[in-house]
C-alpha cells in the first residue's frame, strides 16, 4: 500500500519511521518532508497547510492512507476533504479538532462531560478579564483560544503580571487572532503526563505514558516551547493509574463527542496533572505529541499501519499492543533563541558519528543548503532518542550522541528524565 505523511517535524520522521517498518507498505510519501525523512520516503513540495494540493496529490496517486502530523491542517479540515472524495486519512473532523484549535471549546466541552480540570472563564475583553484577575488570588495560567505552536500558555505570579499578559494577548495580538479569546484558570502544581490513545470514535486502545519537558532551560526555567525533551514510560505513574486517567480523562470526552454526532477518529492526547486531589486535565491535542512521539514510538513493536487503517475506518479491532520493555529518553536540539527569534542556515556536523545502535535521530528543523550540506531550518532542530536496558542508560546514551551533533548557536536541555530519578527508585 501507498501512505502519505503530512508535515515536516521530528513527530513526522518518527512517524515515517515507524510505518517504513511495516510490510504492508511499499511506497511512503511526505509533504513536504525533510532530510531526514527523504532517507525513507519521497518527499513531496506540498506544504502542510496545502490541503487542495495535498488531497488532489493523494487522488492521483492512489495514496491508500493519509497520516496527518501536525494539528494546523486537521484544525482547518484536511479529513473532511479527503473524506469527501473518499480518500481514507488518519485524524479527527474540523469540528473534532476543535478539542485543540480552540481552548474554550475544549474547556466547556470538558464541562459537560464531566472531566477532572481546573475551573476557568473565557473572556474576548479586556477590561473584564483584568476584573476578574484582580479579585483573585494569584497565579494564574492565561491560554491564548487558538493554536500558538505550544506556546500560547503563560503563567502569570500577580496579578499585575496578569493584566499585562491578557493586554499582549487580546489587544496587542501577541498570538495574533488565536488570543483574542483567553481562558483565564486556576493554578495546579504537580508532575504532568502525557497519555496518548488511538479512537475510533467509540472504542480506546491507550499508547505508553511519557513526560514531556515544555520550559525551554534546565529545571523547568524560562518560558514555554513545543517541547524540549520527553520519557516513555513515566514511571511513577501505575498501569492501573493510567486506566483510571483515561476512563475519567479521555472516555468522556470520546462519547460526548460522539454524542453531539461529530465523532472522535484518530490520534488523542491528554495533558494530565497529577495533583495532591487527583488527576487534572490540562489540555487536548488532537495528533501526536512531540517530542513525545519520538519517545513513544521507537518502543512500539505492533505494526501501527493496520491500527491507523482501523481508525480511519471507524473500526478499531486492535485491543493490545507490544511494546519494547526498555526505556526510551529523548533530547531535543534546538537553536540559540527559541522559542522566540533565532536564525537557520548553520552547517550541521557529526550526524554520521551519531548514527549508533539503539538510537534514533529524528529531524526536525532542518533542509538541505546549496552545497548538499544538511543546515538548520527551524527552532527544534533534531530530537535524539536512545533506548537503554535503564534510564540511566538511556539518558547516558540519549547525552553521548547528542555531543556528537554540533551547528552554531546549538544549545539543550541537560536534565531530560532527571525527575526519574529524583521521585523513584528507577535507576
Amino acid at each position: 500500500m501507498k501512505v502519505l505523511v503530512v508535515g515536516s517535524g521530528g513527530r513526522e520522521h518518527a512517524l515515517v519511521w515507524k510505518i517504513a517498518q511495516s510490510p504492508l507498505v511499499k511506497k511512503i510519501y511526505a509533504a513536504p518532508g525533510n532530510p531526514g525523512i527523504a532517507e525513507l520516503a519521497e518527499c513531496i513540495e506540498i506544504g502542510a497547510d496545502q490541503i487542495d494540493q495535498l488531497r488532489q496529490f493523494a487522488s492521483d496517486q492512489k495514496v491508500d492512507l493519509t497520516v496527518v502530523g501536525p494539528e494546523l491542517p486537521l484544525v482547518h479540515g484536511i479529513v473532511d476533504s479527503f473524506q469527501a472524495v473518499g480518500l481514507k486519512i488518519f485524524g479527527p473532523s474540523r469540528e473534532a479538532a476543535k478539542l485543540e484549535g480552540s481552548k474554550a471549546f475544549s474547556k466547556n466541552l470538558m464541562a459537560q462531560a464531566g472531566v477532572p480540570t481546573a475551573a476557568f472563564q473565557v473572556f474576548d475583553n479586556v477590561a473584564e478579564a483584568k476584573r476578574f484577575i484582580v479579585d483573585r488570588e494569584p497565579p494564574f495560567v492565561i491560554k491564548a483560544d487558538g493554536l500558538a505552536g505550544g506556546k500560547g500558555v503563560l503563567i502569570a505570579h500577580s496579578c499585575e503580571e496578569g493584566v499585562k499578559v491578557v493586554n499582549q494577548m487580546i489587544q496587542d495580538r501577541l498570538f495574533g487572532d488565536s488570543g483574542k479569546l483567553v481562558v483565564i484558570e486556576e493554578f495546579f502544581t504537580g508532575d504532568e503526563l502525557s497519555v496518548l490513545l488511538f479512537t475510533d470514535g467509540e472504542r480506546v486502545l491507550t499508547l505508553a505514558s511519557s513526560q514531556d519537558h515544555k520550559r525551554v532551560f534546565d529545571d523547568d526555567q524560562g518560558p514555554n516551547t513545543g517541547g524540549m525533551g520527553a520519557y516513555s514510560p513515566c514511571p511513577f505513574v501505575s498501569d492501573q493509574e493510567l486506566n483510571e486517567i483515561v476512563d475519567k480523562a479521555a472516555r468522556p470526552v470520546v462519547q460526548e463527542l460522539a454524542r453531539r454526532g461529530t465523532p472522535y477518529r484518530g490520534l488523542l492526547y491528554v495533558g494530565i496533572m497529577m495533583t495532591r486531589s487527583g488527576p487534572q486535565v490540562l489540555e487536548y491535542n488532537v495528533r501526536f505529541g512531540d517530542p513525545e512521539a519520538e519517545a513513544i514510538l521507537p518502543r512500539l513493536k505492533t505494526d501501527i499501519v493496520p491500527i491507523m487503517m482501523e481508525v480511519a475506518s471507524g473500526k478499531l479491532k486492535t485491543q493490545s499492543l507490544e511494546w519494547d520493555l526498555r526505556p526510551c529518553i529523548t533530547v531535543v536540539i534546538a537553536s540559540d533563541g527559541y522559542p522566540g527569534s533565532y536564525k537557520t542556515g548553520f552547517e550541521i556536523k557529526g550526524l554520521d558519528q551519531a548514527k549508533l545502535q539503539d538510537v534514533c535521530v529524528f529531524h526536525a528543523g532542518t533542509a538541505r543548503g546549496p552545497s548538499g550540506a544538511i543546515t538548520t531550518n527551524g527552532g527544534r532542530v533534531f530530537s535524539v532518542s536512545a533506548l537503554g536496558e535503564s534510564f540511566k542508560e538511556a539518558r547516558d546514551l540519549a547525552y553521548r550522541t547528542v555531543k556528537n551533533i554540533s551547528f552554531e548557536g546549538a544549545f539543550y536541555r541537560n536534565d531530560i528524565g532527571k525527575k526519574v530519578f529524583e521521585k523513584t527508585e528507577v535507576k
